[in-house]
């Protein structure tokens, strides 16, 4: 397996890839706040330095901005796996195929959860390491960070209402932000309200075991690629069922939008509700569900 330390910087300008957005990621880290156990919120909250109850949100678009910086240089990989399958007609991802010798997300979250299960290193590498699994858990869960088609949708020119921009960041978020109304703290404490109350007693309740389904800390390569193919899926059922010259430099504020959003949802869910069990299994051993 590919260590951190010998993971390699990417140089170069390479393309906005932020899963998520702001509002997206910040949904994922309060939804895990409604899960993860009072001994996993002492936990991470001892080693983030935030007695906060936004103690996950605040840290939760943190690695966006590292990688942009010189010294996060190199983690810009850990952001997505570029499945070179066939979308539409096949959907897949495969490690050894896919996760290069820069890294990965699948990789990243198995490094990164050793590291702060790693009593030597420093109390600053640990909180390093807490920030990049609270945001990557996050991203795999987005299904054009699992994709290598067209730069994972960057290269697929689109519009949204009205608005030029491309396949990706519509599903970051353009089609987020036009479902809660606006991208704020606020904003994404009460979407995660909302799939909160859907997991707890709603139309998730009966699925959300199989979300941490085979869940393996002691495995977090096997877990995390389960976690990728599941979204890697949505690529060939929803977000490019017919080709990329059916939403090629076509308006997707219409039916387009309205066929994602229930996966956009699904997808924030199990991203949260994952993290949770996730921070569960490190700080107690047990998924706490």
């Amino acid at each position: 397996m590919k260590s951190v330390a010998t993971l390699l910087p990417i140089l170069g300008t390479l393309p906005s890839v932020l899963a998520w957005g702001d509002l997206g990621h910040e949904t994922v880290a309060y939804i895990a706040t409604n899960f993860v156990t009072a001994d996993t919120k002492t936990f991470c909250q001892n080693i983030l330095g935030d007695t906060s109850t936004s103690y996950l949100a605040n840290v939760a678009t943190w690695a966006d901005s590292y990688r942009y910086t010189d010294a996060g240089a190199y983690s810009y990989p850990y952001h997505f796996i570029d499945a070179k399958d066939d979308p539409p007609s096949s959907c897949g991802v495969d490690f050894d195929r896919d996760c290069t010798d820069a890294g990965c997300n699948v990789q990243a979250i198995s490094n990164y959860t050793a590291r702060i299960q790693d009593t030597s290193l420093s109390s600053e590498q640990t909180q390093e390491a807490l920030k990049f699994i609270v945001h990557f858990v996050g991203d795999i869960t987005q299904p054009l960070h699992d994709e290598n088609l067209e730069v994972g949708g960057n290269d697929i020119d689109v519009t949204f209402n009205g608005t030029s921009t491309n396949l990706h960041h519509i599903w970051d978020t353009n089609m987020p932000e036009e479902y809660t109304g606006g991208y704020s703290l606020t904003d994404a404490k009460s979407f995660a309200s909302t799939l909160t109350t859907r997991i707890k007693s709603g139309e998730y309740e009966s699925e959300k075991a199989s979300w941490i389904s085979g869940i393996d800390i002691n495995d977090a390569v096997t877990t995390a690629m389960d976690w990728a193919s599941d979204a890697n899926a949505y690529v060939c059922s929803t977000v490019i069922p017919n080709g990329v010259s059916a939403v090629e430099n076509v308006d997707l504020d219409g039916a387009y939008y309205k066929s994602a959003l229930p996966v956009i949802e699904l997808q924030i869910a199990k991203g949260g509700y994952r993290l949770a069990a996730w921070l569960n299994l490190i700080a107690t051993g047990s998924t706490g569900f």
